[in-house]
């Protein structure tokens, strides 16, 4: 049994895309893993932000199994419902950054496809503001052309320091099911990826300079709760996803 016309005509199309993205980002994801490696080195944490179906992809490398520790995530109560409107991803990043810390010289990973909502150009801006290292996820496709809502006029690539590309069409949809309907996204797998080769990277980083590994593992195997506490016990404080 095969898979349909249509799901093997996106599978191919994935596959390439997925492939163009690794060689596209495969130079910045080099600049940033020993930035990256830093903060883990000297005891800060890596902070994500995604409004909208973008929380998926900033939640992706938070407190999960084989992943750093020292990662937490700035989360949208609303699931993106306001993220145009003006002032809320200020309200949202601020509020974080008491409860949380965001401090200077520690990574910030903004994901918007669009590159135009002004939550996260609003997350980033207070980033850079608190001497934060922004990195950008969009779809450069879209970030370069699309209008901004943000009255500073600016888009998020434009913001950061930092940006990788996931290579997605305007839309975000691939392939055409009618003459007015398209379908098949890309963002989310392909954001994700790009998010797993840099935390790869980084782990390796750390250990090819002699640095303990703050990783988690997998709470189903016996002992690991315990461990993960001890792993996580000098980031407790400033963790958004707690440990079991």
């Amino acid at each position: 049994m095969s898979l349909s016309p249509l799901a093997s005509a996106y599978y191919d199309r994935s596959l390439v895309m997925l492939a163009a993205a690794r060689e596209k980002n495969a130079a910045t994801i080099a600049a940033l893993t020993p930035i990256l490696g830093g903060v883990v080195a000297r005891g800060d944490m890596i902070h994500t932000f995604g409004s909208g179906h973008s929380e998926i992809i900033a939640r992706e490398i938070v407190g999960r199994a084989g992943g750093l520790v020292c990662i937490g995530s700035i989360n949208d109560p609303t699931a993106g419902f306001i993220e145009n409107l003006v002032g809320y991803g200020t309200a949202l990043v601020e509020r974080y950054d008491r409860q949380y810390e965001l401090r200077p010289g520690e990574v910030v990973i903004v994901i918007s496809n669009s590159g135009k909502n002004s939550s996260p150009i609003e997350v980033a801006l207070h980033a850079k503001k608190k001497g934060c290292i922004v990195v950008a996820l969009c779809s450069l496709n879209m970030s370069t052309t699309a209008k901004t809502v943000h009255p500073g006029g600016q888009n998020l690539h434009a913001i950061a320091d930092y940006t990788l590309d996931n290579g997605g069409l305007p839309g975000d949809a691939i392939i055409p099911v009618t003459d007015t309907v398209m379908t098949g996204p890309t963002s989310t797998f392909i954001g994700a990826s790009l998010m797993n080769w840099l935390m790869v990277s980084t782990m390796e980083w750390l250990r090819d300079h002699g640095h303990d590994l703050p990783v988690l593992r997998s709470q189903n195997v016996p002992g690991s709760i315990e461990r993960n506490r001890q792993v996580g016990a000098k980031y407790k404080h400033r963790l958004s996803k707690q440990l079991a």
